[in-house]
């Protein structure tokens, strides 16, 4: 019988989803002999709807709401409510998950997620104990405590940087439940990218093949913020990503400025069209700013108190690495451009000795816990018990 792994998301920001997609269509491009299931952890834990009937949205489509209009400041407050809600139901929640963990019985559970790692972790152990628990960090770093390290269950750390790793180890994380991988999970589409002939893709798309151009993008759900960005470079070339956000994309294309621009919704093609650009302008997300990266455009990103809680550290990264240029006010933009335009290539190098194979490294540890798990004695399948939660779970 197959091994069977879930791969746990949730629909927050977009980025959950995604991390899981790529993993999956790594693993069934690997033609690795698993069952592989994404869950998604909201209809685990709430499937009769019940938070949507009464409020009439998803707790995820009211969070992203809030990032397509901008609405980001007092966030680390929220999250810290919304932590403190979690460790008050964290009894309901292990008990919840306890019997779907029994009934659907997975070989590996890999979280993509953070905030409700405890739980899953505690209750995994208790309906099948001795099955790895795997969480796979989707930010570069931990915003502790209890947002992605858990260092008080059975939980092995993907991290896809040091700073990750030395939070990791700080916590008292066990050396060998700390991975270390090259960066964070990104689609396949892009490593599958061709050389293109970019006079022609941007012809395409109306841009002068001449003239700088540079990618917009704030999210798979796009944000107002994208409109400041458009009024203040008026005569730069933009490719403007608003994901879902077709509210957005109208607003843009209603936009006159001096310069030529491309509107793009939700496409599968982000790989070649980014490819199109010089540079990346956008929120400092893992997701957004990995790809730009991951086909070499340096970055303008914005460090300001609307920037998320869990993608500040990021900022300080680019920063570092000498990726790109950080702002601190949407004021400054049109300087930042320009000393981009005239620093690029400086840029480019640092952003080119990048090697970032995440996506291919974690199904080689999932694969390696898979075999040592099967060496334990675990659960014949069919016949678990109802899982007991540990006294004080």
């Amino acid at each position: 019988m197959s091994p069977v792994v879930d791969l746990v998301y949730f629909n927050a920001g977009g980025g959950h989803r995604a991390a899981a997609q790529a993993l999956a269509e790594v693993l069934q491009r690997q033609k690795r002999p698993w069952l592989v299931r994404l869950v998604n952890l909201s209809e685990v834990i709430d499937g009769a709807g019940s938070f949507k009937r009464w409020t009439g949205m998803a707790p995820e489509d009211l969070y992203n709401a809030r990032l397509r209009r901008g609405w980001t400041w007092g966030m680390g407050l929220e999250l810290k409510l919304l932590q403190a809600g979690i460790r008050l139901s964290h009894a309901a929640l292990c008990r919840r998950l306890v019997r779907h963990w029994c009934t659907t019985q997975p070989d590996l559970v890999v979280s993509l997620i953070p905030n409700f790692n405890r739980a899953m972790g505690v209750a995994l152990k208790a309906a099948r104990p001795g099955v790895p628990f795997v969480t796979v960090l989707t930010d570069l770093a931990d915003l502790p405590p209890h947002f992605w390290i858990e260092p008080d269950i059975e939980q092995h750390l993907v991290c896809g940087s040091s700073r990750a790793v030395q939070q990791a180890l700080g916590a008292g994380v066990a050396c060998e439940r700390i991975h270390h991988v090259s960066g964070m999970l990104l689609r396949p589409g892009f490593y599958d990218v061709e050389p293109l002939d970019r006079a022609a893709g941007r012809s395409a798309l109306c841009l002068d093949p001449e003239r700088p151009v540079a990618a917009v993008m704030y999210g798979g759900h796009g944000s107002s913020e994208m409109l400041r960005i458009a009024r203040a470079l008026p005569h730069l070339q933009l490719i403007l990503f608003t994901g879902h956000n077709r509210p957005l994309a109208a607003r843009l294309q209603r936009t006159t400025t001096g310069a030529a621009r491309a509107v793009v919704g939700f496409t599968p093609d982000v790989p070649e069209l980014l490819s199109l650009a010089d540079f990346f302008i956008g929120k400092p997300g893992p997701g957004c700013l990995s790809e730009a990266l991951r086909l070499g455009l340096p970055v303008i990103t914005f460090d300001t108190p609307w920037t998320l809680p869990q993608e500040q550290f990021n900022t300080q990264w680019v920063r570092e690495a000498g990726l790109g240029i950080v702002l601190r006010s949407m004021h400054d933009l049109p300087e930042a451009v320009e000393e981009m335009t005239t620093r690029i290539e400086p840029f480019r190098r640092r952003v080119l000795a990048l090697d970032n194979r995440a996506v291919f490294e974690v199904p080689e540890l999932m694969a390696e816990l898979l075999r040592g798990a099967a060496h334990r004695a675990l659960p014949v399948r069919g016949l678990s018990p109802l899982g007991s939660l540990p006294a004080g779970a």
